[in-house]
């Protein structure tokens, strides 16, 4: 609104002056008082005027536009994290990798309405908009869930769609806090212990691989900076990818593109596994780690994960039940509650939504998945 009005004034004072230094110019000229040219000198000047005076003009313009752009800018600074660090912190020298669920339930905050909308319902509502948002119809992601992984222990989540499972794997890490229970770690609360501690003590592999416009290395090093160029190599061995690095021109220098996108799906995956083993955390979390892959490149990164789960509490979500036959327990979701668990061959022998999935996926007498799997050569 200040640049139209600023704008607006500009030109009404240009076309005001140019018409009167003509009209005035003009009758001088008739007169005899004036030369001709000494008015075109005039013309050329005003215009030359016009310049500096629009610029100066223009400043408050800018002005208030840069302050409407600061307000901006500090509104995002000034937002406070929706997951706060915890004060005090419990400090941990090492974290042994034990998880616990303890009657967990949660929801996805929010009834629906989002933005400006949201604050307009509430506000007319003359409800806190300082309070939860948590509408009583929204329909809860998990509900009284409650289990333990061992340190070291491979915990398979498997389940419908929706039932929760990806849920578990955000709650672990902290990304969302629970709504009733509590999810612990080496017996403490995962909201009494510091992000930073979090961060490093747990590694997730998801079904989409999350690469920058860099190198290969520096993709890698993103989990471990101070990583060595020997390392990245052990790193990438042992997630079936270090030949195909060393096929390209620029090895561990090529870039891989915008989200990876010169790498195929299973050459990403292999990545972010060799980006995990780098890390080397005790936490280890895997979510439909080998979906939407080719037979081939799903035996690799099943290799690959092997190595990755060895000697680490690990969670894995899947919807292909060959992947979680060996784990140590399995825990069966559906819609937000845990229904059943124990072994492979615990729940086959009970008439219960796994043997449904088990046998909706393999058929009755059907051979080993696992069998059915082609391991590469070595």
């Amino acid at each position: 609104m200040v640049g139209r009005w600023f704008f607006a004034a500009l030109g009404l004072v240009s076309a005001v002056g140019s018409a009167g230094v003509f009209w005035l110019g003009g009758w001088l000229v008739i007169q005899g008082r004036l030369d001709l040219g000494v008015v075109v000198m005039f013309s050329t000047l005003l215009t030359q005027l016009y310049g500096p005076l629009s610029g100066l003009s223009n400043s408050r313009v800018e002005f208030a536009t840069s302050l409407v752009s600061f307000e901006r800018v500090f509104e995002v600074l000034d937002l406070e994290t929706d997951i706060p660090e915890p004060a005090p912190p419990v400090r941990l020298d090492e974290v042994q990798g034990e998880v616990e669920f303890e009657g967990v339930s949660f929801r996805y905050g929010g009834d629906g309405a989002e933005g400006l909308a949201a604050v307009k319902r509430w506000r007319d509502a003359g409800l806190d908009l300082e309070a939860p948002k948590v509408a009583a119809t929204r329909s809860w992601a998990l509900r009284d869930v409650s289990f333990r992984a061992a340190p070291g222990t491979l915990t398979a989540l498997v389940g419908p769609s929706g039932a929760g499972k990806t849920t578990i794997s955000y709650l672990v890490p902290r990304l969302y806090d629970v709504t009733e229970g509590a999810v612990k770690s080496d017996g403490h609360d995962v909201r009494t212990l510091p992000l930073e501690t979090l961060a490093s003590a747990i590694g997730v592999v998801t079904q989409e691989t999350y690469l920058f416009h860099d190198t290969i290395a520096a993709n890698l090093r993103y989990a471990r900076p101070d990583a060595t160029d020997g390392e990245l190599r052990e790193a990438a061995d042992a997630a079936n990818i270090l030949e195909l690095i060393e096929s390209l021109p620029d090895g561990f220098e090529t870039v891989v593109g915008e989200r990876g996108y010169r790498l195929s799906g299973g050459e990403k995956q292999r990545l972010a596994i060799a980006r995990v083993i780098l890390k080397d955390p005790c936490i280890l979390i895997l979510d439909e780690a080998t979906s939407h892959l080719d037979s081939r490149s799903e035996a690799l990164i099943q290799e690959a994960l092997e190595r990755l789960m060895a000697g680490r509490t690990a969670l894995v979500i899947a919807h292909r039940l060959s992947t979680v036959r060996s784990a140590d327990q399995i825990l069966v979701l559906d819609e937000g509650h845990l229904v059943e668990s124990g072994t492979h061959d615990e729940l086959l022998e009970r008439d219960g939504l796994y043997r449904l999935l088990y046998e909706t996926q393999f058929g009755a007498g059907a051979d080993d998945p696992l069998e059915q799997i082609v391991m590469p050569p070595g």
